[in-house]
């Protein structure tokens, strides 16, 4: 089985992306940034440093500093799939990436974003 093509992709050349859609919302890169060092464990620095070094999503969720355990209350459908039926790991860590920007575009409340 081949790896889908996203894996290859660098989370630096997507990120710009998130930020984007975050803002035309109101919303800031900030909260992009929080958002990603919640579900990935990653500090400002270690971010920073993963998105300069053109990471790709593959190696970027694998070397996670510390997956939040939370994700996995994650549910909900991004691109007409639930979140929580994908069974590959890296897809799934994606789609939940896709979905808390989601919810951040939507105006959710960064507590229920953060499953807090």
């Amino acid at each position: 089985m081949t790896k889908h093509r996203i894996y290859s992709v660098s989370v630096a050349s997507v990120y710009p992306h998130y930020v984007a859609k975050a803002e035309k919302k109101g919303r800031t890169k900030t909260e992009v940034d929080d958002i990603i060092c919640w579900l990935t464990g990653h500090s400002q620095q270690s971010l920073d440093d993963q998105l300069a070094a053109k990471t790709s999503f593959e190696d970027f969720f694998a070397q996670a500093p510390q997956m939040n355990p939370s994700r996995s209350s994650i549910t909900g459908v991004i691109c007409g799939v639930r979140v929580e039926d994908i069974q590959e790991t890296t897809m799934r860590e994606i789609r939940y990436l896709d979905k808390l920007i989601d919810e951040l575009a939507k105006g959710k409340a960064m507590e229920k974003i953060l499953r807090k």
